[in-house]
């Protein structure tokens, strides 16, 4: 195998494992650290002797949960350190990486979306979802918005530009692509971006809230017994979650009206949640409002964080790499021709499908930003079953298959002496074609029956804002002296945001 992975092991069914898996997202006292580490080096001794007596062998033990701790604001170099050294190993972790659990955490926003759940339901939301990214009017339909989208946000900075301020970037790609998924999922205009709906913003501030409740909830032993007695921040969910329910369920309502009053063909249909509807009838019985309800929250999740953090990224890099930044601006005027003059909505326009898969060097430099920083750091699979790896070592039913994209794109064996340099070239032929690597290698976007559907329209929405934004303007860290570091979180965000400023070309 190429790729680099570790397995990460659960050790205890307690609770208080779980509370263990939140000090990587919040600083644990002095005493809770000692603790946690008498009580790790005594598992560690137990396990050892069972581990070292049997046939076959396990990979290296490289780690524990607490150096995961001691390392939480730099988790993805701690993890590239060790699979520099290791290539796959072992940490010995907590319950709160396992399936059941983490299903269990997230039930009450996700419910049975396809990143909750795995079977029957899995499969029947991945079948919809492949074919409905196929059809010509969900490409269609989605490209306008992106477009539109794209204008808009263009429109934004350029005011930053008239006033001479500076503009966290980050915030308005999350507002932009969640406008751009809502679109594509609902046919509602979210404005988000704008500000002008007041609805939505009361929606998206009740899923952000719950969101960030829903990953607190790894860190706190006690989140069961307040959502019980219904107190705290789960008091605060449940408010979320109703207002959350209220909105998506109307909207559902309104669509189920719609298709049973109008007789349209299913092929014109130009939102995900209208096909949805038309295409579950033949799915399992106990699909509902809810299941349409769990699956568009997946969706949005989907479409959000992921699409928008890359752009952020990709706009640093070519902060720091600014003679890309260049060429990428000459390679889109070349491409779109654009004549003098031109406003952003009609520049916006000319950014067509064929005209995108010209711009081979700037589908490069977004790959070679994923490469660096991929939107989903490190991600995890069950082990159903024991069973062997290539490299010759065991794995046993109920640990977690752990691989990382974030430490493989800085892997020299596989991207060459210059791997932790950002450099778009590596991904063009001598005559400057784009050329992909295999997903085994390549892992941004996973790799075999789960490779992630929504890869092409991402990497459309991405290559239209770019060409769009970079066509009129040039863009620069606000301030030059401050490091950019990640948040250690599910997706990999720029940490405080990424403050630029614009500059008209």
């Amino acid at each position: 195998m190429i790729m680099s992975t570790f397995i990460n092991i659960a050790f205890s069914d307690s609770p208080s494992m779980s509370f263990l898996m939140g000090f990587l997202y919040s600083p644990p006292s002095l005493a809770a650290v000692a603790t946690t580490l008498v009580l790790v080096l005594l598992l560690l001794k137990v396990f050892h002797g069972r581990w070292s007596s049997r046939e076959r062998p396990l990979h290296p033990l490289a780690g524990t949960i607490y150096h995961q701790i001691l390392n939480r604001k730099r988790l993805h170099h701690y993890y590239t350190e060790l699979a520099l050294k290791h290539t796959t190993f072992r940490i010995l972790g907590a319950r709160g990486f396992e399936g059941w659990y983490q299903t269990k955490i997230m039930s009450g926003l996700l419910g049975d979306g396809i990143f909750a759940v795995d079977g029957e339901k899995w499969r029947h939301q991945r079948k919809l979802a492949s074919y409905d990214f196929s059809t010509r009017a969900l490409r269609e339909t989605s490209s306008q918005v992106f477009r539109s989208n794209a204008a808009k946000l263009a429109r934004i900075i350029s005011e930053s530009v008239s006033n001479q301020e500076a503009v966290d970037v980050q915030e308005l790609f999350m507002k932009t692509t969640l406008d751009s998924i809502f679109k594509v999922a609902f046919g509602t205009d979210l404005d988000n971006l704008g500000g002008k709906n007041q609805e939505g913003p009361r929606f998206i501030r009740a899923f952000d809230q719950s969101n960030a409740i829903i990953f607190r909830r790894y860190g706190d032993i006690f989140w069961e017994i307040e959502r019980a007695l219904n107190i705290g921040p789960e008091a605060k969910i449940k408010r979320n979650i109703q207002i959350i329910d209220d909105f998506i369920y109307k909207l559902i309502h309104e669509k189920m009206k719609q298709l049973a009053c109008q007789d349209v063909d299913s092929e014109e249909r130009k939102d995900i949640i209208s096909r949805f509807l038309i295409f579950s009838k033949e799915g399992p019985k106990n699909i509902n409002a809810r299941y349409l309800r769990d699956i568009v929250l997946n969706i949005i999740i989907a479409g959000k964080d992921t699409t928008a953090a890359t752009l952020a990224w990709f706009l640093y890099m070519l902060c720091e790499n600014p003679l890309v930044q260049e060429k990428i601006a000459q390679e889109v005027t070349e491409v779109i021709g654009p004549p003098p003059g031109i406003s952003m909505a009609e520049f916006a326009e000319l950014v067509t499908e064929e005209s995108l898969n010209k711009m081979h060097y700037l589908h490069a430099a977004l790959t070679e930003t994923l490469r660096l920083h991929p939107a989903v750091a490190v991600d995890y699979k069950s082990c159903l079953s024991d069973d062997t790896l290539p490299d010759g070592f065991r794995v046993k039913k109920g640990y977690k298959v752990g691989y990382l994209p974030y430490a493989m794109g800085r892997m020299k064996f596989l991207w060459g002496e210059d791997a932790e340099k950002f450099r778009p070239e590596r991904w063009l032929s001598d005559d400057g074609i784009f050329q992909p690597a295999s997903p085994f290698k390549f892992a941004s976007f996973q790799a075999g029956p789960r490779i992630c559907l929504g890869k092409d329209f991402a990497y459309k929405q991405m290559k239209i804002s770019a060409a769009v934004l970079l066509h009129f303007f040039t863009f620069k860290l606000a301030n030059e002296k401050k490091r950019v570091r990640y948040k250690t979180m599910l997706t990999l965000h720029i940490s405080n945001g990424l403050h630029l400023r614009a500059y008209n070309r």
